[in-house]
């Protein structure tokens, strides 16, 4: 009897030796996976907590784009994913959902309700979900509700078309960029009139680990971040913002980015998506930047309208000899050619954040790295 229980202990404290080594740090780590354009962030706690905001895109890129988010579940040391958000249900943002389920176990999927925009490949995607969804745990949320965990104060600001009606911590002051706001009638990249799509029911959250907080949005519209932040700063300021819509001038106003004040900015954008000179006009202009940060070059914006090469995670396709200085230009409602398939190495960006404020960003393609100190007073 006294063997068994040694060896019980020993299990034991294998087991916990196990556990320590996956998460031997106090950090909050960020992922920000190159799913080319479309969106996956894996976010783990110093308790090993996790979740996945979106999974990729879908076709013949989910399996891709699977791969790539296996990759940093691996370096993350995670055999399960605890909960997937799925910002909303467009092709860019939960087509590699079904293929990633077959990869690892996932405890929970969240997200805003049903799909408002039905019709084409979509529509398959929406019945695996639904199976996979009706295995485990699913909870669909509001604006306002919180999700539960160990380490973080997680809010949701948007969801199914609505946004939260009190300041979070921290916000509540005037706006006083809501005077000169104008709203989209026509969406300025898709040249069609803004109307009711999956966009516009982004799930949006923003986190708070001790004095550090971040703000992802998903694809909330640039009318809906006059409807969240104006005339009263709901938000209030953030240590890192990453920016909506890929970065694309369909999202981001100053009503909100600049109201923010973010330190640094993350855009999850492609090669030729997300990047475009106004919306970079604005993100690079916004009070208290320290440093904007992109996963990929955009020949949407060129040299341009860029930062500097450490500061971005992976090049561009059918790379040439000179790097484009000025923007790709398309007139209004054009789409630029898709890129060429791009199935080989990619690289993301990874944020390490710590209680006190401080974090760092990693490129993941150089090893570039920079510290930000902790904010003193407002940033």
């Amino acid at each position: 009897m006294r063997s068994t229980y040694i060896v019980i202990a020993i299990c034991a404290f294998l087991a916990a030796t196990t556990l320590a080594q996956v998460r031997a740090t106090k950090t909050l780590d960020i992922y920000v996976i190159d799913v080319e354009g479309g969106n996956a962030q894996l976010y783990v706690t110093p308790s090993g907590e996790s979740i996945l905001i979106d999974t990729g895109n879908i076709g013949a890129a989910a399996a891709r784009d699977a791969d790539r988010i296996m990759a940093a579940v691996k370096d993350a040391g995670l055999s399960r994913i605890d909960r997937v958000i799925t910002t909303h249900f467009h092709g860019d943002h939960v087509g590699g959902l079904p293929e990633l389920a077959t990869r690892i176990p996932i405890q929970e999927f969240i997200d805003h309700g049903p799909n408002v925009q039905p019709g084409g490949a979509i529509d398959a995607v929406m019945q695996q979900y639904a199976a996979l969804n009706a295995k485990v745990k699913h909870r669909v949320v509001k604006a306002g509700d919180r999700i539960d965990m160990k380490d973080l104060d997680w809010r949701i600001v948007s969801a199914g078309g609505q946004v939260i009606s009190a300041p979070l911590p921290g916000g509540g002051g005037p706006n006083p960029y809501c005077a000169s706001f104008k709203r989209h009638d026509v969406n300025p990249v898709s040249g069609q009139p803004v109307g009711n799509t999956e966009d516009e029911q982004s799930v949006g959250s923003q986190v708070t680990f001790g004095r550090f907080r971040i703000l992802y949005l998903g694809d909330f519209t640039w009318n809906q971040e006059f409807a969240l932040n104006c005339p009263v700063n709901r938000i209030g300021p953030v240590d890192l913002f990453v920016a909506s819509r890929h970065g694309q001038p369909s999202s981001n106003s100053e009503a909100l980015v600049h109201a923010i004040r973010p330190r640094v900015t993350l855009v999850n954008n492609g090669t030729r998506k997300g990047g475009q000179p106004d919306a970079m006009k604005i993100l690079l202009n916004s009070p208290g930047l320290q440093d904007l940060w992109q996963v990929h070059f955009s020949l949407l914006g060129g040299q341009e309208y860029t930062v500097p090469g450490m500061f971005i995670s992976n090049v561009y396709d059918d790379q040439q000899p000179a790097v484009p200085v000025a923007p790709m230009t398309l007139p209004q409602g054009a789409q630029a050619s898709p890129p060429p398939p791009h199935n080989g190495p990619a690289h993301w960006i990874k944020v390490s954040a710590q209680t006190d404020g401080t974090f760092t960003v990693t490129n993941g393609r150089n090893g570039f790295t920079k510290t930000y100190r902790a904010a003193t007073g407002t940033n």
